[in-house]
């Protein structure tokens, strides 16, 4: 059989929940894995530079070939042998939404190079399930702020799938991501939350969601001191996030209108309107955090996930 084209992916980075969102809403943002991909004869190879890179470039335990190999599998089909050139710009374990974009670009390239034509919903949802919840992947494949939801269907056999709005991709607003020095895995992040909520914190976050949602969707940067309160997962992670409780103060200071964990933690996602002085804001993180920080990145919303023939 012929082999498939080269291929090169673009996949940004995401920031989950943004407050009260929790499992539903996710923003892109303009740090990006860029992947070059090919067919080779020979074992496969992962060329890495950027950010963790030796990570990155492990081929042991690597989340992008294993999920390759597992879509792949699933259809019972051999996985073609790769050579992966990778540059990337997502901290790893920080909440920025690093698993979603690998898996992603796992059951990209298996879509391509097994030759599965496979819809972009299809796409979507098998990167949703296997990501656990829909938030990252669906802003990391869509771009901008995304809305989503598993949808549960039931007809010969259960399955389910997942429905996805995005907007405020055209936005100017300035995102300041605060980043500790050490990570938060995902699944430690979650155990820290009660099983049960009161019925007045549910609400309170139904509210905030539908006014975050208004905010993004009509260029309303006003409304995010209030859209981003959140109690439903914040409090309980904030012992194991020390930036937060820094940070949540500043809101109204400098222009910052909002303030939230970047996903479940431990980085910290802060939002101003695009008229707001950078400088006082980033001089006021870093007199605030002190040691406790260990880099701050200024960024943008984000753009799609992009596949195209690396050839171009």
């Amino acid at each position: 059989m012929e082999s498939a084209p080269p291929i090169r992916l673009r996949l940004p980075a995401t920031s989950a929940n943004l407050g009260p969102g929790f499992d539903a809403l996710g923003l892109a943002l303009s740090l990006y894995l860029t992947i070059d991909a090919a067919e080779t004869s020979s074992t496969p190879t992962i060329e890495a530079t950027g950010r963790d890179a030796a990570l990155c470039g492990s081929l042991s335990n690597n989340l992008i070939l294993m999920t390759y190999t597992e879509v792949l599998g699933h259809q019972g089909l051999p996985a073609p042998t790769l050579a992966l050139k990778l540059h990337n710009q997502i901290p790893l374990g920080m909440g920025c939404g690093s698993s979603a974009a690998a898996i992603l670009a796992g059951v990209f390239l298996a879509n391509h190079f097994g030759d599965l034509r496979w819809t972009p919903q299809q796409i979507l949802d098998d990167a949703c399930r296997r990501e656990g919840h829909p938030d990252n992947v669906a802003a990391c494949f869509h771009g901008g702020m995304t809305a989503s939801s598993i949808i549960q269907t039931v007809s010969v056999e259960p399955e389910a799938f997942v429905l996805s709005t995005t907007c405020g991709t055209n936005l100017t607003w300035q995102l300041i991501l605060a980043l500790p020095p050490r990570g938060l895995p995902t699944s430690e992040a979650r155990a820290l939350l009660p099983d049960l909520y009161p019925r007045v914190d549910a609400v309170a976050n139904l509210q905030a969601t539908a006014l975050l949602v208004a905010a993004f969707a009509l260029d309303r940067p006003d409304l995010l001191r209030f859209a981003m309160r959140d109690r439903l997962h914040q409090p309980f992670r904030a012992a194991a996030c020390p930036l937060l409780p820094l940070l949540l103060p500043l809101v109204g200071q400098h222009g910052i209108q909002g303030v939230a964990l970047s996903g479940a933690g431990p980085s910290v996602l802060l939002i101003a309107p695009p008229e707001a002085p950078l400088d006082p804001i980033l001089q006021t993180i870093r007199g605030i955090a002190q040691q406790k920080i260990a880099e701050i990145l200024t960024v943008n919303i984000g753009e799609a996930a992009t596949v195209t023939d690396s050839r171009r």
